[in-house]
């Protein structure tokens, strides 16, 4: 993501507004100006109508071209925080998997809400703040010489020494700034770890534990904010110090000058009003480079964030589809083939310690395959593969016929189904997580899935249906109802394939009769792979691939692995025996 790029979208507004406030500034600066010719008018007894006329035209402009600048910066701020949300958001929903597992959410979502906001409105205000300000102290400074250098050179003396001091306070401020925005983002990463595991809080009784915790990270915050809040409230005071000491000494020494007559009572006034005038944009141009450094550190934060590893596009298939010939013959072919092709697959979450070791197997275009293996073994790398949520160091994927690493990746998940183990579910209606892949889907499809997945009953009997609001992560269903949900989201999308991870892992005896049911339905229209600890719901596949230390061991019918497999007779004689002891 490119900062730059955003900012340079909007940058006719942000043109217009520092160029009204450009204007603005020259308005002020001919205001002491006018001012000093009134006094003399008044002294040699002249007219002064119209000159009391263009003064009162100036504070006019003044106010317009001032008000004008605050909107369109004010604007191109928020626009341009807009974008970059709305970009980096989409990064994140596009970015790798493993790349965005490594981060932590509370501080994704602390740069993405907070850290966007002080960047890109100090991007847009703090540095429109420098450039009046500069052209406001420069022009002060011409017009102030144009009236006495003598006194310029003791006013500037005296306000160099206190901007140096406010230069190294501002760079103090960037630091500090830097820090305490990375304990925001801990204690949000914090927050987040409690709040999504409440129950399990609650029920181990570690609400003083985590509350102490939280308060530890809080109380980082604030020590953090209080030293950046210290480095900045010395900013304004320490260009205060100079303002006041230039204020006496030019006050004490052109009081002098009058008297003797070598400086005129106007020059003065006039020589005063530029110095008040020249103090406050220098007092906002320090206070804006400080903002600038906090600014930077947020702009660091979100640059980070944005450079995170995108999903890659597939290679073009022009040579694929060459090679397939016509339409009908690539559809003939796509039917004939397996719907999963594993061919000599081996990957590895870290450098050295293999997951899959040269996996090789095919699923029919229909039916029922179940993956079984002790923990560990790779069943669920092996569905993050087929989704593409990683590619393979090894050896090749097929999807319907197609390598997955030159599909695109809307029509390689298109293709594929994939339910969670935890089922995950968004805040919403019932329709809207039913609909969430297929969001055009008619309401004979609806039906359809509702029916296939055994839900069809339970919605007919809610008061509001389909239209029925669930809470956080599906609450208001039980597990059952979450899972049979989230498969019925899968059947409407009408996938080739179905990857199911253990979804009956955590289910009563009832849901999981259901369950078995709904999945040996789907088995009839597509192939549906599915990765199960309760071997129970397994029993009627039509093929089971046993996998062991990232290998597969066996294929066979689940009679066939009992009379000829250890690791599977294993596994089935300890499950077994524990449903048994539990009946």
């Amino acid at each position: 993501m490119n900062l730059r790029e955003i900012v340079r979208r909007h940058r006719a507004l942000l043109i217009v507004g520092v160029g009204m406030g450009l204007a603005g500034a020259a308005a002020t600066l001919a205001q002491p100006w006018m001012l000093g010719r009134l006094i003399e008018a008044v002294a040699l007894d002249k007219p002064i109508a119209w000159t009391v006329t263009f003064i009162a035209l100036f504070f006019v402009a003044d106010a317009a071209l001032n008000a004008g600048h605050a909107y369109a910066i004010g604007r191109a701020g928020e626009n341009i925080v807009f974008d970059t949300r709305r970009v980096l958001g989409g990064r994140l929903l596009r970015s790798q998997f493993p790349a965005f597992s490594r981060l932590e959410h509370g501080d994704v979502f602390a740069r993405t809400v907070s850290d966007t906001s002080i960047a890109c409105l100090v991007i847009a205000q703090a540095l429109a703040q420098v450039v009046t300000s500069v052209f406001m102290v420069a022009g002060g400074i011409v017009l102030m010489a144009l009236l006495d250098w003598k006194l310029l050179l003791a006013t500037v003396g005296c306000l160099g020494l206190a901007s140096g001091g406010a230069l190294l306070l501002a760079r103090q401020v960037r630091i500090a700034a830097l820090k305490n925005r990375e304990n925001i983002g801990a204690f949000g990463s914090g927050l987040q770890r409690v709040l999504g595991a409440i129950t399990t809080v609650k029920a181990s009784r570690a609400e003083e534990r985590e509350t102490e915790e939280l308060a530890r990270l809080a109380d980082r915050v604030r020590h953090s904010g209080i030293r950046v809040t210290g480095f900045s409230s010395l900013l304004t005071p320490a260009m205060n110090v100079g303002t006041q000491l230039s204020l006496a000494v030019v006050i004490s020494w052109g009081m002098a000058r009058v008297a003797t007559g070598s400086l005129s009572p106007a020059d003065l006034t006039s020589f005063v009003m530029y110095l008040f005038y020249v103090v406050s944009p220098l007092v906002m141009l320090f206070m804006a480079i400080g903002q600038i450094q906090q600014g930077r550190a947020a702009i660091q934060r979100v640059t980070e964030l944005g450079a995170i590893p995108q999903e890659e596009e597939a290679i073009p298939q022009e040579e694929e589809e060459e090679k397939a010939g016509e339409p009908r013959e690539r559809a003939a072919a796509r039917e004939s083939a397996p719907a999963v092709r594993f061919e000599g697959v081996g990957f590895s979450y870290q450098e050295g310690v293999p997951v899959l070791r040269d996996v090789s197997f095919s699923l029919p275009r229909r039916g029922l395959t179940a993956i079984v293996g002790p923990s560990g073994a790779g069943k669920t790398t092996t569905f993050q593969l087929i989704e593409r949520f990683h590619r393979p160091d090894s050896g090749t994927i097929h999807v319907a016929g197609h390598d997955t690493a030159t599909l695109k990746l809307a029509e390689l998940r298109s293709l594929v189904g994939y339910v969670e183990q935890d089922a995950p579910l968004l805040r919403g209606t019932i329709r809207q997580n039913l609909t969430y892949a297929n969001p055009g889907a008619g309401a004979e499809d609806i039906a359809r899935a509702l029916r296939l997945a055994s839900l069809e009953d339970f919605v007919a009997g809610l008061p509001d249906g389909l239209d029925t609001q669930l809470g956080e992560r599906g609450a208001g269903l039980s597990g059952g109802q979450r899972q049979r949900l989230a498969i019925a989201r899968t059947l409407l999308q009408r996938p080739e394939v179905i990857l199911l991870d253990e979804v009956t892992a955590h289910l009563d005896s009832d849901t999981e009769a259901a369950l078995r049911d709904t999945m040996a339905e789907a088995a009839g229209e597509c192939a549906v792979l599915a990765i199960a600890h309760r071997l129970s719901t397994v029993v009627q596949a039509d093929r089971i691939i046993v996998m062991e230390e990232g290998r597969v061991r066996t294929i066979g019918t689940h009679r066939e692995l009992i009379a000829s497999d250890e690791v599977y007779r294993r596994l089935a004689t300890q499950q077994f025996a524990a449903e048994d002891a539990l009946t």
